[in-house]
């Protein structure tokens, strides 16, 4: 009777996490504004879902395909890209929940610890925000998850059913992101947990050397797909752009390793909280208490991590999230410590509050304003703040639909990859009445066409930043949308006048707001 009662609390239990998990994640998904990396991902996903030709698209800036490829079949089911591209997200965070159970049991060998594990997960800030977003960091988190369960889950059991999971785990992470091959190099430090004691230690530990092979051919050809795509080198290119190689690296080996480790930790910190951040470093006082697993853990959240710090060109918050898996790990075994030891006291209760609490609030003000967040600066700019925010996209793409009800508009934006014109082109492209064509750089006067079509059609200029539009374009304000709480930096839309002698490059040049 008593484990029937507990069968049924564990379902549940897994059943209220679940729910809470599909509603922090799907409730006002669309309400933070689309972000330019977003809208770049997006556009692709869009064109390659009809287009069998353009199913690699992202390889065109050095990006792995698996998000995209995702995405590219949401599109199809559902109408509004903004939410198919964000929905992949969410999937991606489902699957890393349920993960985190599988990783927290298996590591410690405790059901409790797994169950903590999801739920710390549930509530983090960090995964809610890229939970969220239609953006690469979600899936790459989730894929290493898994990819450190069964590696454990192999160097523990040695089978060879596990090494073929592993290596199809493996050979999708590399196929979504750059970092997928870091779950692959860190497979020797796996090595922690093999029991030494058993009388075929070395049979077994030739068995498992055999094993990784298998796992890792079978990565690699599964990455050798993308080599199918004569824009396959583009992907060493990118990499390039924000990882330091070795030769260009050794010039200047410590030079940026401080700052980089400095605003890493910080970032970190911000995203777990600092009482969470002690309850990950609290298992390193007690360490002659699963060495092994609390050694491992520290070691796969520590080695990715100061690699980054060594040789990172130019670092984001976002590309440190899958390192943090490990540390919620840790960090449910200090809270499996306080439920032993204090439960169903008060005291238990307020360490328990104080550890979650400031996540729940952050993640209260994620959901509702999210504009106020406490997330680190960095990510408060590039999503809310600053100019990679898309802020007035959705306004103005409602201003040129209405427009172009009355008949053919034309739409010129500063820029031709990224947030312009990929934010409006998401939802303008098949409109026949909507013409939308990205310029860059803006000259001091409007191109040839932009004249014509001025004289033609009703004709708009989309500019994310107007201290780069030249005084010499002809132009009135229709509106000004401003980034998240900063008034200086703003989206903004004009009307292109008609271009005459009067305002000429040759004349006073035209002001305008």
């Amino acid at each position: 009777m008593a484990s029937k009662r507990s069968f049924w609390w564990w379902i549940g239990g897994g059943a209220l996490v679940f729910g809470i998990f599909f509603l922090t994640r799907v409730y006002n998904l669309t309400s933070l504004p689309i972000f330019t990396d977003e809208a770049i991902y997006i556009r692709w996903s869009q064109i390659g879902s009809r287009d069998a030709a353009w199913r690699f698209i992202s390889l065109v800036d050095g990006k792995q395909p698996l998000y995209t490829w995702i995405a590219m079949v949401l599109m199809r089911l559902i109408a509004d890209p903004i939410f198919a591209g964000r929905l992949v997200s969410v999937f991606a965070g489902f699957g890393g929940l349920i993960g985190m159970f599988f990783l927290g049991r298996e590591v410690f060998r405790n059901t409790r610890i797994g169950l903590f594990a999801s739920i710390l997960y549930l509530i983090s800030p960090f995964a809610l925000v890229y939970d969220r977003m239609a953006l690469y960091d979600s899936l790459t988190a989730m894929l290493s998850i898994w990819s450190l369960y069964f590696t454990v889950h192999l160097v523990r059991r040695i089978r060879l059913d596990t090494a073929l999971i592993l290596g199809m785990t493996l050979g999708l992470g590399m196929l979504n992101k750059s970092s997928g091959f870091l779950s692959l190099y860190m497979i020797p430090a796996s090595l922690i947990l093999f029991d030494m004691r058993q009388a075929d230690r070395f049979k077994r530990l030739g068995r498992w050397m055999i094993y990784v092979g298998v796992a890792a051919v079978i990565s690699q050809a599964m990455y050798s797909v993308l080599r199918l795509s004569p824009l396959f080198h583009i992907v060493a290119q990118k990499d390039a752009v924000f990882i330091y190689p070795i030769g260009e690296w050794i010039k200047h080996p410590m030079e940026f390793f401080v700052g980089n480790i400095r605003g890493m930790f910080d970032w970190l910190i911000h995203y777990l909280t600092w009482p969470v951040w002690i309850a990950v470093l609290l298992p390193a006082f007690t360490f002659w208490k699963h060495t092994r697993e609390k050694l491992l853990l520290y070691v796969w959240w520590l080695a990715p991590f100061v690699a980054l710090a060594l040789f990172g060109r130019i670092l984001y918050p976002r590309f440190i999230l899958f390192m943090t898996m490990p540390l919620l790990v840790l960090a449910c075994l200090t809270i499996d410590s306080l439920v032993l030891r204090w439960k169903k006291t008060m005291f238990g209760l307020i360490l328990l509050g104080v550890l979650i609490l400031p996540s729940i609030w952050t993640d209260y003000l994620l959901l509702t304003s999210p504009t106020h967040a406490l997330i680190p600066q960095a990510d408060r700019g590039q999503y809310i703040n600053d100019w990679p925010a898309g802020w007035g996209v959705s306004e103005v793409r409602d201003f040129i639909l209405q427009e172009s009800a009355k008949g053919k508009v034309v739409v010129y934006t500063e820029g031709t990859f990224g947030l312009l014109p990929y934010g409006l082109e998401i939802w303008l492209v098949d409109k026949p009445n909507i013409e939308i064509h990205g310029v860059w750089p803006l000259t001091e006067t409007p191109p040839p066409e932009v004249v014509e079509s001025a004289k033609r059609y009703p004709t708009y200029l989309v500019a994310n930043d107007p201290k780069d539009v030249p005084l010499g374009w002809p132009l009135t304000l229709v509106a000004s949308y401003p980034k998240g709480l900063r008034k200086d930096r703003t989206l903004r839309l004009y009307k292109i006048e008609t271009f005459t002698a009067t305002n000429s490059s040759t004349s006073k040049p035209l002001k305008y707001p």
